[in-house]
């Protein structure tokens, strides 16, 4: 017995959006092939004493990442080695990416080495930067002249 549907075309448009977006970012990237760049997502926030970056690093052990203060920059690097274990050798499809990534991010002026704190947990590397305290306003005196009013004018000393 045949069985009737309805026909919905708004959720097959959708269905053809994402295969062809899928499909263009395969031919942007490399598929996976040709580029094996990549960069980690990030979050950001702040709170009343520090700016939070984190950045998703899994399967990427402690030892391969680095993190570097240079000149108001902090640099991330790190290394995702390809694993080689395949049990009959074929691979279906291959989509997690491996090799070096480096990310700068720019901080505020005056952040220095020691107000930096980094913690690596469950893939999750957090980097904490104290705020650098604002300078304050200071209040400039303002040199003045004197003025002697002589037959109605005023004269400057």
């Amino acid at each position: 017995m045949a069985t009737m549907v309805r026909w919905a075309p708004i959720s097959e448009l959708a269905s053809l959006h994402n295969e062809m977006s899928r499909f263009m970012n395969g031919l942007l990237e490399g598929n996976g092939r040709t580029s094996q760049s990549w960069v980690p997502v990030a979050d950001v926030w702040e709170t009343e004493q520090e700016l939070v970056y984190a950045f998703d690093l899994p399967g990427i052990p402690e030892d391969k990442i680095s993190v570097e203060l240079d000149d108001g920059a902090l640099t991330i690097t790190a290394e995702r080695e390809r694993e080689q274990t395949v049990e009959d050798g074929r691979y279906y499809r291959f989509e997690r990416r491996f090799g070096t990534f480096s990310r700068t991010i720019g901080l505020p002026q005056g952040v220095t080495e020691e107000s930096i704190k980094a913690e690596y947990r469950n893939g999750v590397l957090e980097l904490h930067v104290a705020k650098p305290e604002q300078p304050k306003p200071r209040k400039i005196q303002i040199a003045g002249t004197e003025q002697k009013t002589i037959e109605g004018s005023a004269e400057r000393k």
